[in-house]
C-alpha cells in the first residue's frame, strides 16, 4: 500500500498556492485581452522585449524568452508575416540578424504593454493600504533573492 504523503501547509506554501490561483487568472485575463489583439503569448512576450529603435539580436529574444533559437525563428516569421517586425542583418556582424519594431509593431507594443501592466483583479481589489502592504512584502522577498 502506498503511504500517501500530506501535502505542506506552511504559510510559505500556502502563499504559493494563492500566488498560483491569482497568476492562472491574470493569465486567462491577459490572454483574452491578447487574443483580441491577434497575438499570442509568446508573441506578446517577444513585442515586450523588443524596445522600439533598438533592434535586438534573435540570440538574445531567446534569451530573454527563455528558448531555443529555432523558437525564435518561428516567432519572428509570425511576427513578420503580421508586419510587427523586420529582420535585418545585425551591424556590426552581418551573419547576426536582429529583429527592428515597425510603426504597426510599435503601436501594438504600446497596446500589449497596457494589457500586461494592468494588476490582477484581486490585488486592484485590496485596500490601498493592503496594496502599499503587499508591494513592500514582496520587494523584501524579491531582494532576499538578489
Amino acid at each position: 500500500m502506498a503511504v500517501r504523503t500530506k501535502p505542506e501547509t506552511t504559510p510559505a506554501h500556502e502563499a504559493q498556492k494563492l500566488f498560483f490561483e491569482i497568476g492562472m487568472e491574470q493569465r486567462r485575463r491577459v490572454g483574452r485581452a491578447l487574443r483580441e489583439l491577434g497575438v499570442s503569448f509568446p508573441l506578446a512576450h517577444a513585442l515586450r522585449v523588443i524596445e522600439p529603435g533598438r533592434p535586438l539580436p534573435m540570440g538574445e529574444l531567446a534569451d530573454h524568452l527563455f528558448c531555443d533559437a529555432s523558437n525564435v525563428t518561428g516567432i519572428a516569421d509570425r511576427l513578420e508575416a503580421k508586419g510587427y517586425i523586420e529582420r535585418r542583418a545585425g551591424e556590426g556582424d552581418r551573419r547576426v540578424k536582429v529583429l527592428a519594431l515597425t510603426p504597426n509593431g510599435i503601436e501594438l507594443r504600446r497596446r500589449v504593454l497596457r494589457i500586461m501592466a494592468e494588476p490582477p483583479a484581486a490585488i486592484a481589489a485590496l485596500s490601498l493600504a493592503d496594496q502599499r502592504a503587499l508591494r513592500d512584502i514582496l520587494r523584501r522577498a524579491v531582494g532576499l533573492q538578489t
